[in-house]
């Protein structure tokens, strides 16, 4: 096995923890809200406080993982996840709930920094969205198995179960990177921590039209990623009438679609530049986007077509994610940590507000979910198709 792949097995597994810790408690969400005494609509707006979590927590990370190298912000960082997960296996409430959520997210959030700003260390700039298509194969088994193992955890033990079992593997992977990480960035003292200073790097890192534009194009699509995590569990179990175990089986082969849509996409990336590939893919995107909206405003006619409308959909953000994160990356090496926070922040921002419009706009059918996510994948079509960029390296 090279160095790259050995890095590569690493970081997937520090990576796997943040698809874990949104996609293991899906399918109990009608359980969970019976024992916190509360609706489903309020239960998601956990979903919410994740993301705002995950996104104040890259803006923190960002500069520490510039300051003080990659692996000691990302130790700590776990450390803080541990202790979360099991305050949320024994919450009382929902409030409680919804706080440690918020809590986790500050913690774990420091591997999705540390992975990104890694990579960018570790490989030449036109090897980066290779990297990250490679990193979503190693992480993929967690997506596809997460509400699986969710739903039999669910079924055998009850649903603090989950969290238990996330402390378990946050600990396992914090002792692993103590042991066997190397650290790719020895640190710069020079890099400030003054709030002010803070700003300023990350309004250069803004201030790229490069990043701008695909960190934006990015954001825009993972919005339609994040409105299905937020939203399946109510359409799946409620809507579509499937139990946790369907759930758990339909959420893995979406994710299947996905990961193998990235191997293809990092196969193709060795004769095709990732704008050509990322321009190609927004057109099947944009017409996907035309039928999802078409058939939540007809009430779902197929349950089936709709199925495959939606396995095809979230197929192309396969090819999207990773292009999309080099392509914003690729202008930066000096503050590398930086820019991956930033790029990081927008996309969970991004997750935030998806997830709390379908808490808002909640009505007992698909239509939340369907329409937020076409207009989502007409935003990237639009933004990618009239926005012509060029590289800006700093």
């Amino acid at each position: 096995m090279t160095k790259a792949s050995r890095l590569i097995l690493i970081l997937g597994a520090i990576a796997a923890l943040g698809p874990l810790s949104i996609d293991m408690y899906l399918p109990g969400f009608p359980e969970m809200a019976k024992d916190l005494e509360t609706e489903i609509e309020l239960l998601s707006l956990s979903l919410t406080a994740y993301f705002i979590g995950i996104s104040l927590g890259q803006i923190i990370y960002g500069p520490l993982l510039d300051r003080f190298g990659r692996k000691r912000p990302l130790l700590i960082g776990f450390s803080i996840y541990v202790l979360a997960a099991l305050g949320c296996a024994f919450s009382p409430n929902i409030i409680t709930f919804i706080s440690l959520r918020f809590l986790l997210a500050l913690g774990g959030c420091a591997g999705m920094v540390a992975t990104r700003a890694i990579i960018r260390d570790s490989f030449q700039v036109n090897e980066v969205a290779r990297a990250f298509s490679a990193l979503i194969l190693v992480m993929g088994v967690a997506p596809i198995l997460a509400p699986l193992l969710g739903g039999v955890i669910l079924q055998n033990f009850g649903w603090p179960y989950i969290f238990f079992f996330l402390a378990v593997y946050a600990l396992l992977i914090l002792t692993f990177s103590a042991l066997f990480l190397k650290e790719s960035h020895s640190g710069d003292r020079t890099v400030s921590l003054w709030p002010k200073q803070v700003f300023i790097q990350y309004g250069k890192v803004l201030k790229n039209r490069s990043f701008f534009v695909y960190g934006l194009a990015g954001s825009v699509a993972m919005a339609a990623m994040f409105t299905y995590i937020s939203g399946s569990p109510f359409v799946v179990r409620e809507v579509l009438a499937f139990d946790e175990i369907y759930f758990g089986w339909i959420f893995g082969a979406n994710a299947i679609g996905y990961i193998s849509a990235s191997q293809i996409n990092r196969r193709l990336l060795k004769s095709y530049s990732t704008q050509h590939i990322s321009q190609r893919v927004s057109l099947i995107f944009g017409v996907l986007s035309l039928m999802l909206i078409l058939q939540v405003l007809l009430n779902l006619p197929n349950m089936y077509l709709f199925l495959l409308n939606l396995f095809l959909f979230l197929s192309c953000l396969g090819f999207i994610n990773p292009n999309m994160q080099a392509l914003a990356l690729s202008p930066f090496s000096k503050n590398a940590g930086v820019a991956s926070a930033l790029v990081g922040s927008l996309r969970m921002l991004s997750g935030a507000l998806a997830s709390l419009l379908i808490s808002l706009l909640h009505n007992d059918t698909a239509l939340p979910m369907g329409l937020l996510m076409g207009i989502s994948g007409l935003g990237f079509f639009f933004i990618l198709r009239f926005s012509k960029v060029e590289i800006q390296t700093n």
